[in-house]
């Protein structure tokens, strides 16, 4: 598949109606799990397509890129209205939030399994052990405050399990800073894997940022703000990955090509017949932006399409599923890995080898100080008291011995020599 030679309308034909806006809500109860995920990958990559125009915009001076900024940010603000509508009104923050945690443990997971950059795969598996952690803590709140369990709902194709402690995770924001890509040489999947993930991670950071004053109480309400800040980390992992040397149309091609390929991919892998009408019909638009992008491109900088996407053959689609032993693998080997941009290094180290002095440590006292007070441990702390021991879904015990137990919540691993 090559959207570039795919026919499209024309840009100004594109708009949606208010009555096309509002589609039929997915039921929760019957729905597949990967059909809600996809719903939030497609609903934060749009969130993060306007935006990028919008920033364009405001750097841009030339009228006829402006205007039609204007006008292809206008239909991608109405497919992310479609799309965010795609959720039920039974569906309960917390529910949706178990969602959001399984796109983020099985998204990272997959693309990390068939990248081949090392730098992009580090920084996947870095965070997929924290986003894994997020999990197990949103779905001992579900249970405590609901009575539900979190396993129904990702329909146990991802297990439940404490994965690097939330209160290891709060490092000094600099060291999550990674080196980019070279956009010039990088294979076009790595380019995708980036912008992909970037996306992904940013739609989670502002559901939290946006949804935490909500909650009912203030365990949960303090839990949304500290991985809230977890997330926040994340982003700025993800987009140190890109080449930030590309022009602004270069980028804006790049977001409408990512685009289509997203909605083909989940065209190609969506059960619900309704919802995959519309990741065709957002596909079809998509190539009509992309179109536009790489005409604009040629005529102010003289670049092709192919210039970025070579032939335009779309790389090996995302299919979303379920990642246990892969997940299973990276915990066992880097569940003590912290990120480290000291010494002229930018990578990630086992938090053992640091040196005591090192900022890790200073900035973990400063955000934590008594990490047993801190709401991702005391959510699991009064889970026990309640249960009697955490809320769980494994298949088999825990690849990390240091986290089998499931009436004590560690909060040395990963962060303590």
């Amino acid at each position: 598949m090559n959207p570039i030679k795919e026919k499209s309308k024309s840009l100004e034909n594109n708009f949606l109606p208010l009555k096309k806006m509002y589609p039929r809500s997915y039921n929760k109860a019957k729905t597949s799990p990967y059909t809600k995920t996809r719903v939030i990958l497609m609903n934060g990559t749009e969130f993060e397509s306007q935006w990028f125009m919008h920033n364009f915009a405001r750097h841009c001076d030339i009228p006829e890129i402006c205007e039609t900024l204007a006008v292809v940010r206008r239909q991608e603000q109405q497919q992310q209205k479609r799309i965010s509508c795609l959720k039920p009104l039974n569906e309960s923050i917390l529910e949706t939030t178990i969602a959001y945690e399984q796109l983020a443990v099985d998204l990272t997971a997959v693309l990390a399994r068939h990248e081949t950059d090392e730098n992009n795969i580090k920084a996947l598996n870095f965070a997929l052990l924290e986003d894994f952690d997020h999990l197990y803590r949103y779905a001992n709140l579900l249970k405590m405050d609901k009575d539900e369990d979190a396993d129904m709902l990702v329909g146990k194709y991802t297990e439940i399990m404490p994965g690097r402690p939330t209160v290891a995770e709060h490092r000094y924001p600099s060291d999550d800073v990674k080196a980019h890509m070279n956009a010039e040489k990088a294979d076009l999947y790595t380019k995708l894997v980036a912008s992909t993930i970037t996306a992904a991670e940013q739609q989670t950071m502002n559901y939290y940022m946006n949804i935490a004053q909500w909650y009912k109480n203030d365990i949960g309400r303090k839990l949304y703000a500290e991985i809230a800040m977890i997330e926040e980390a994340h982003v700025t992992q993800y987009e140190s990955l890109k080449d930030p040397t590309m022009t602004w149309l270069e980028q804006w091609v790049m977001h409408e090509y990512c685009e289509c390929w997203l909605y083909y991919s989940a065209m190609q892998d969506e059960s619900d017949e309704y919802i995959k009408k519309i990741w065709n019909e957002h596909f079809k638009m998509e190539v009509s932006h992309l179109k536009v992008a790489a005409k604009l491109l040629k005529k102010y900088e003289g670049r092709t399409f192919e210039s970025l996407c070579g032939t335009g053959e779309f790389p090996q689609l995302l299919k979303l599923g379920g990642n246990k032993e892969y997940i299973r693998k990276v915990l066992a080997s880097t569940i003590n890995l912290t990120a480290d941009n000291t010494a002229k290094i930018s990578d990630y180290t086992d938090v053992r080898k640091i040196p005591s002095a090192h900022r890790y440590f200073d900035y973990q006292k400063y955000m934590s100080g008594i990490p047993e007070n801190n709401p991702s441990h005391l959510v699991i702390k009064k889970a026990i008291e309640r249960l009697g021991q955490d809320y769980r879904y494994q298949d088999s015990e825990h690849p990390v011995k240091e986290l089998r137990n499931r009436k004590n919540d560690n909060v040395k691993i990963s962060r303590t020599k």
